[in-house]
Formats: C-alpha cells, structure tokens, sequence
C-alpha cells in the first residue's frame, strides 16, 4: 500500500464529507452545462469519471510537453532569434483542439460520476488535484504564442512569472474561500478564459505569429492585452467576490466561522513560497529566471500545486490547514546558497536538483493520497467495477476463465 499521508482524522472527515458549489456565471449556466449535458451522453456508464479527469490531465500535459520540446527557451516566436526555428502551426492547433477537448472533460466528469452514481470524495480531489497542476501548465504552454523578446512584440520573463504566480495563486484562493465559507464560488472568468486561450491557439495556428505582432489603434498590443485582461480577470473579478463572499459568511454566520489566526493561516506557505522565489528571481547572481524561466515557474507551480492540495484536503475533511508545506524547506535552501556563496554556472543545476525534489514530493504525495482514499472507499480509481467487499476470501483457484 501507498505511504499514507491521511490520518484517520482525514478519513473520518471525508466519510461526512458533501459537496457544496454555487455557479452562477451565465457563460457556464446557458452556454457550458447544456453542452455538457449533450456531451457526456456520449460516453457509455461504464467510463468512469476519473478517468475523464486523468485524460484531460494528460492531454494538457502532452500540450506542455510538446510545446517545451519545439521552444524550449520561449524564444520560437521571436524574429530576433532566428537560430531558433517557429514552432509548427500545427503544434497550435493540436494544442488548441486539446484544450478544448480536456475543458469539456473537466466539465463532464461530474455529470458522469452524477450519472452512474458514482460520486465519491475521491472524485472531487481527483479532479480538484488536477486541476491546480493545469493551473501552472496553461500559462507555461500559451506564453509560446508570444515568447521572449520585448523588442518583436514578445514579453519579459517575469511577465510569465507573474502569470504562473497569479493564477496559480487565484485557484488556491478560491479554495480557501471554500475553506472559510464551506462553499465552492465557480469563478465566472474560468470557461471565459478557457475558451479565449483555445480560440487564441487556434488563430496562431491558422496565421501563425505574425497575427499577434504590431502595434494597432491606440497603442494597443497584444501581449500588453493578453497578460493585463489574464491579471485583471483574476484579481478584478475574482478577488472581490471572494472577499465579500468571505465577509458575508461571517457576517451572517453561515461560514466555518474559523477564528482570525486559523483563517489566516492557509495563506502562510503561500506568502512564504512566493516572497522566497521572488527573492531568488530577483538577486540570482546568474539572473536565474532568465537563464532556465520553463523550470523555475514550474518549479514554483508544482510547490504552489502540492499547498493547495493539502489545502483541498483540510477543506474537505474539515481539518486544520496547516501554516507550512514542507517543499518549501529545498527551496529556501537553494535560495539560501545561491544568493549568500558564488555558485557560479552550480546554481542552474541547483534549480534543476530543486525541480526533480519538488515533481518527485509532489506526485509521491498525490498518487499515495488518491491510492489511500481508493482503498478507504473501495472503489476502483479508473473503473466503476464493484471491488470486493474489505475482508472478504477472494475466489480460489488462479482466476482464469
């Protein structure tokens, strides 16, 4: 069995566990859920639902692959780098048809485990878990279509940093307001957002670069437009509603009504991760970020990733949030050494000894939970066959038919 990182605290709290979510973005309610409705009609009741989460994940994961293995250094859109060839319009439209096809899974999951009476606990974590990696790779992947290279219409380095950071950030949020309220407030600039990036890949892939590069009316831009509208929707729009949304709860008392020290607390490691990460960006004696951006933010996306996971979990099983992830010791380390001793060339192999540490923390903990809560539930994790009851004789003889 999986290491376990679930107490019988946890397990007991997921026992009472029902979910709670409140959409009201009109793109979702007339446009998204009546699609989905015809869509996961499609599917046979045999699909499980975690499954539909996992190919999602992984169609979104391929994208990141396939992109970082045609631009690499984000510098495939610049014409000022031509020793770096453009990546194939195809790439776009592969990435932009899987988009499509992974948010329509994310969207039918649910309706699927509703279907065949299958939801579980497991379900929503699966799905949630998955969701706060894609988080970190979306950014990673669309920041292609602009690149690297302010003077041909591109965008610095710590733009993309400033997008991973803030989106990442906006997905742990909300479930700290779910955390505080006990409700889950869809965001409406989720599907809105989606969908624009789609459509974006979808363009480059027909015109290729050049459409996004040039200077129209009013100085208008398109990697100003892009990260400000991606920036704004997610503080402007976002992060008022959450904190009336906070606010309304304790005012009225339908929240958890957490005291002010624990309803702080889950925003500690964030703080921590973010300020520290800065710090290193930002005084790197080899200019880090600008010599490996692809591995530093999703070093930092993945640690953001792991936070909010823990966070789903103490939300779920009404359990305390903790004030400190642990991944967060290798990078003050590493940040440590590489600003106070003159590691020279050494610190690029620190980020990447960082980055292996952090992917293998992080999917050791998710894949031992998922592995833990299966075996709680007995429940299959990509099938709705029935598993044997817990303590029950399995059949004699080898099994063959």
């Amino acid at each position: 069995m999986a290491s376990i990182y679930l107490s019988e605290k946890h397990l007991r709290g997921f026992d009472k566990y029902k979910y709670n979510a409140v959409d009201t973005s009109p793109l979702s309610i007339y446009i998204m859920h009546p699609f989905w409705n015809a869509v996961v009609k499609i599917f046979p009741e045999w699909f499980a639902p975690n499954l539909m989460t996992f190919l999602g994940f992984l169609i979104i994961s391929l994208s990141f692959i396939m992109l970082s293995i045609t631009d690499w250094s984000y510098y495939a859109a610049s014409r000022q780098h031509p020793q770096y060839p453009p990546i194939p319009n195809l790439v776009f439209l592969l990435a932009g048809a899987g988009l499509l096809v992974a948010h329509t899974l994310d969207g039918i999951d649910g309706k699927q485990a509703r279907r065949t009476k299958s939801s579980t606990p497991l379900g929503e974590l699966f799905d949630h878990g998955s969701d706060s990696v894609i988080s970190c790779l979306l950014p990673l992947c669309v920041f292609s279509v602009f690149g690297r290279g302010e003077e041909d219409y591109g965008a610095n380095v710590w733009m993309l940093y400033a997008l991973v950071c803030v989106i990442c950030t906006t997905f742990y949020i909300s479930h700290w307001e779910k955390y505080l309220t006990g409700i889950m407030f869809l965001p409406w600039a989720y599907d809105f957002s989606q969908l624009a990036l789609v459509v974006v890949y979808i363009v480059t892939g027909i015109f290729g670069y050049d459409i996004w590069k040039g200077t129209y009316a009013y100085g208008f831009q398109f990697r100003y437009f892009f990260i400000l509208t991606t920036l704004g929707g997610s503080l402007i729009l976002s992060l008022p509603n959450t904190i009336w949304n906070i606010y309304v709860s304790y005012k009225d008392g339908t929240g958890k009504n957490r005291s002010p020290l624990r309803a702080v607390e889950p925003g500690v490691p964030v703080m921590v991760l973010l300020v520290v990460a800065t710090l290193w960006a930002a005084f790197s004696p080899t200019d880090i970020l600008q010599l490996e951006p692809r591995i530093f933010c999703l070093t930092v996306g993945i640690t953001l990733s792991n936070i909010a996971c823990r966070l789903i979990i103490s939300q779920m099983t009404e359990t305390r949030a903790k004030g400190f992830n642990w991944l967060l010791v290798p990078l003050m380390i590493a940040t440590a050494i590489s600003l106070w001793t003159d590691l020279g060339p050494t610190e690029l192999y620190f980020l990447y000894a960082l980055a292996a540490v952090t992917l293998l923390a992080h999917f050791h903990y998710t894949i031992s939970v998922v592995i833990q809560l299966a075996d709680h539930f007995n429940v299959y994790i990509f099938s709705l066959e029935k598993r044997s009851p817990k303590g029950a004789r399995p059949p004699s003889g080898n099994g063959n038919k």
